[in-house]
């Protein structure tokens, strides 16, 4: 069984001036113990753990010793790994980005952390690093005294609740949060002075904004224009890509919006919105992403009602060719999946499969993936190795 990998971190003093009146923590924790103040972090982050009781044996935590998320996760019975260990008692900055590119580097399905929005800013330091690419999703479960940040679920329960919809395989829509902070000093004489750091992409609860016909129903052609607009604007953007297209209604659509001949039942090329080359063999297609000397993505849909990805009616796309694409730059971003929010819940909750004939690679896909849905649209859906 494919178990969720759910990344932890709690900053444990995040929030500790805040009883105290020190308005923050940031280079005040000493003063704050000193004046009684008592660390607050892990409670608030075991408010969040707790609505995921009921899936503990769906759940791996991946996190940091101590209290900085192992000593919460094992006092609810949850099976946790350790990926990180802070040396010292009082953790600090440095903590949660070596914590976080830990998980980074393991694979998890997302970051959960406690803290502020000093802590935002840290997560933020190691997972918006390129925006070439789509990052990790996080999401912050609020226990600083200054929580600006739009990467914060409304309450500690609310974040579990979030996670929660994405443990049962509900649609979860990703958006972009804003990660804040203020001059702390300047906060302490009464001045509030905010700034904008960078982004991170988190998880919703799902909300459908698209085209509508009468009667709401989702209009699949406005819904497919889309789509292919999303895809359209990343070719315009980056010269440097070609584009493998997959078979399959939804991608067919995207040719035609491209005025591009399209091979309904197999695997075309594209490169700067030109048809390089049709109908490819697998050979064929290895040798154009290894001639090619910049990033090859691939563009793919699910087979309706199914939900296969790979293995059924893209035998071109072998595992030496999804190896090579996941061996670039960006990873498994370089795997571009369209598809309706229609078709997505056609699925019934099923997972997306991934049946290459390779074991090893369809566990290494097994997880969330990022699927485009429309505009500016995605949502976070998981992909299974077939059972």
């Amino acid at each position: 069984m494919q178990h969720f990998k759910l990344g932890f971190i709690i900053n444990p003093i995040a929030g500790i001036g805040g009883s105290v009146a020190l308005k923050g923590s940031d280079g005040m924790v000493m003063h704050a113990l000193a004046l009684g103040a008592k660390p607050q972090a892990n409670t608030r982050a075991k408010l969040a753990l707790e609505v995921l009781l009921p899936y503990q044996d769906d759940i791996v935590i991946y996190t940091a010793n101590a209290l900085m998320g192992e000593q919460c996760a094992r006092e609810l019975g949850f099976t946790v790994e350790v990926l990180y260990q802070a040396k010292n008692k009082h953790t600090q900055s440095d903590d949660s980005q070596l914590a976080a590119e830990a998980l980074l580097a393991h694979g998890v399905d997302i970051i959960l952390f406690a803290g502020g929005d000093g802590t935002a800013r840290d997560i933020a330091n190691v997972v918006a690093r390129d925006d070439d690419y789509q990052p990790l999703p996080v999401l912050g479960i609020p226990a600083g005294c200054k929580i600006h940040s739009g990467v914060y679920a409304i309450t500690p329960k609310a974040a579990g609740r979030i996670i929660e919809l994405m443990i049962t395989k509900e649609l979860v829509t990703l958006t972009t949060g804003d990660v804040m902070d203020i001059d702390e000093s300047l906060f302490r004489q009464g001045i509030v002075k905010a700034k904008r750091y960078s982004e991170m992409k988190i998880p919703s609860e799902l909300r459908y904004v698209q085209a509508v016909k009468s009667g709401g129903k989702e209009s699949d052609e406005l819904v497919l224009q889309d789509i292919a607009a999303n895809v359209i604007e990343e070719m315009n953007d980056h010269e440097d890509r070609q584009f493998i297209i997959g078979s399959g209604s939804t991608t067919a659509f995207l040719m035609s919006e491209l005025a591009l001949d399209n091979t309904l039942l197999g695997v075309d090329i594209v490169s700067d919105q030109s048809l390089t080359a049709a109908d490819v063999t697998e050979a064929d297609l290895y040798n154009a992403i290894i001639d090619y000397q910049g990033i090859s993505k691939l563009v793919i849909t699910l087979i309706g009602g199914q939900g296969h990805v790979f293995g059924r009616g893209n035998q071109q796309l072998s595992p030496r060719i999804i190896r090579k694409i996941l061996a670039q730059p960006g990873g498994s971003d370089n795997i571009i999946i369209l598809a309706t929010k229609a078709k997505l819940e056609a699925l019934a909750n099923k997972p997306l499969i991934s049946d290459t004939g390779d074991s090893e690679l369809d566990q290494q896909l097994s997880g969330f993936m990022t699927i485009t849905t429309g505009y500016k649209d995605h949502v976070l859906y998981p992909l299974a190795s077939p059972q």
